[in-house]
C-alpha cells in the first residue's frame, strides 16, 4: 500500500503512521514543531477550531490562561499531536514506516 503523507508524522526523529482522520475538531492538540514566525514553540497546546481541505489542514487557535486568543493558524497534521486525557484505545496502533517514507515526509516538510 502506498503512503500518503497526511497519514505519517514524526516522533522523537522516526516517522509513524497513523489512521487517517484521527484529528477532529475541538481536539486539544500540541505542536511538534516550532513555528518562529508566528512565535509558537513545539509543545505549546492549542484547539482545533476549523478542518481545512478536507481534514487535510487545521486552523489551531492558541490561548492564554484567561481564554484570550494569542494566535491562530493553520497547520498540517504532521505539525501537531492529539492530546489524550484518557487511556487509548487498544485498537489504535501505531506502526514504524520505511526510511523511504521517512524521507519523502522530510521532503515534503
Amino acid at each position: 500500500m502506498r503512503d500518503s503523507l497526511a497519514d505519517i508524522f514524526l516522533t522523537a526523529g522516526t516517522a509513524v503512521r497513523v489512521a487517517k482522520n484521527t484529528i477532529k475538531l475541538l481536539d486539544v492538540v500540541t505542536l511538534t514543531v516550532d513555528i518562529p514566525e508566528y512565535n509558537l514553540w513545539r509543545g505549546q497546546v492549542g484547539t482545533v477550531v476549523e478542518l481545512l481541505a478536507d481534514g487535510a489542514a487545521f486552523e489551531v487557535e492558541f490561548s492564554d490562561r484567561n481564554g484570550r486568543t494569542y494566535e491562530s493558524v493553520g497547520l498540517h497534521p504532521q505539525q501537531i499531536m492529539v492530546l489524550y486525557f484518557e487511556p487509548a484505545s487498544p485498537d489504535r496502533k501505531a506502526e514504524m514506516v520505511t526510511a523511504q517514507a521517512s524521507q519523502k515526509l522530510a521532503d515534503f516538510i
